[in-house]
């Protein structure tokens, strides 16, 4: 995809579906934009959008953030990706100028290019703030707003980020949504960081599942999906999401996948939980993003739980943690041996492979 196509009126009154490759003969994909996801697990599939449901989220982001005629957004998330695409449909929608990051993440890069371009809004991933973070840059001024999604953006990165100007508002969003479904305003900016809860932009419904994963249904709710050459439409007004979520006067704070729960000893466990724990022991030694819980089949509890971490980790850090953590933990959520990985395997936008690594454990070498 090109950015400068994104944006000119031609490739939004276009009826021929984008992105479609050899799903293109399918009538139903008229009008639509396909973008391949498998989230955080599962097989890949192609998630189609119309061209009215992206923009219709277009303009839901750009009042929400006050975006106008005379803004400026960046693009520096890949545009075959809904994050970087919805970016280039929010300057059409704007019709704002707009600049692209080009060329391989590097902080100090990306610093100067938002000076140069003297970019307004953008949209990143954590792993893209943390490293703003860790090479301590402080943020240009021309910048109004920075939307964090694709990830949980932790307290201690948030606050340390935006001590250095860095503008970044805690996002919750999906692939089928177009974009975000909850976004925090712009009111927060002179307040600590905090990650949840995230209010709701006003386009969208949502309501709770028996098993509290989010129920949504919105003018900018996906099509349907296409796999395996067949478009199977969404099936109802409503669509139920992966995410487990609470709510709480039209804001919601996710509390992780539902199908990253494990049992172990008969009771559910989430992973993501028991890292953001690690990291709240460690009093701010600790990075998120760092390490990662991974569950282990076991012939006698079901799963076991392995913390890998990323060399270069303290390991004086990981023994004084882990120590806390057994003092604490109930029985069925007690770790084993730590391992060590030169580099947690991650997608395109940052998001921890946790299949992958997984199967990587085994081979790792243990800390002592």
């Amino acid at each position: 995809m090109d950015a400068t196509l994104l944006t000119s009126q031609e490739f939004w009154v276009d009826p021929t579906p984008e992105n479609a490759g050899e799903f293109a003969e399918i009538p139903e994909l008229t009008g639509h934009v396909l973008f391949e996801t498998s989230g955080s697990s599962g097989k890949p599939k192609w998630v189609a959008l119309s061209k009215q449901a992206l923009l219709v989220s277009a303009a839901a982001v750009n009042r929400y953030l006050e975006v106008t005629h005379d803004s400026r957004w960046g693009i520096a998330l890949p545009l075959h990706h809904v994050g970087g695409f919805g970016v280039a449909a929010r300057a059409y929608q704007a019709n704002c100028s707009w600049s692209a990051f080009d060329g391989r993440w590097n902080p100090l890069v990306f610093q100067d290019w938002i000076e140069r371009e003297n970019v307004t809004h953008t949209s990143l991933v954590p792993t893209q703030v943390h490293d703003l973070v860790k090479a301590d840059l402080a943020a240009p001024s021309s910048l109004t707003a920075i939307v964090v999604g694709g990830g949980h953006l932790d307290t201690l990165t948030g606050q340390a980020a935006r001590d250095l100007g860095w503008p970044v508002l805690a996002s919750y969003g999906m692939t089928e949504t177009g974009s975000q479904i909850a976004t925090q305003g712009l009111e927060v900016l002179g307040m600590p960081y905090r990650p949840a809860p995230i209010p709701l932009l006003p386009i969208w419904k949502v309501e709770l599942s028996d098993d509290h994963r989010l129920r949504i249904t919105g003018p900018a709710l996906f099509s349907g999906y296409v796999s395996e050459g067949k478009f199977t439409p969404r099936e109802s007004e409503w669509h139920t999401a992966s995410d487990r979520v609470e709510l709480d006067h039209e804001a919601l704070t996710p509390l992780g996948r539902a199908d990253t729960l494990v049992k172990i000893l008969g009771e559910l466990v989430d992973p993501e939980i028991i890292e953001r724990q690690l990291v709240a022991y460690s009093k701010g030694e600790l990075k998120a993003g760092t390490f990662a819980i991974v569950a282990i089949p076991d012939e006698r509890t079901e799963n076991s739980l392995v913390p890998v971490f990323e060399a270069g980790v303290n390991p004086a850090v990981i023994r004084r943690v882990l120590t806390v953590h057994k003092e604490q933990a109930p029985g069925f959520q007690r770790l084993q041996a730590a391992r060590m990985i030169p580099e947690l395997p991650r997608s395109e936008l940052g998001k921890l492979r946790r299949a992958t690594l997984a199967e990587l454990c085994r081979n790792l070498e243990v800390i002592d």
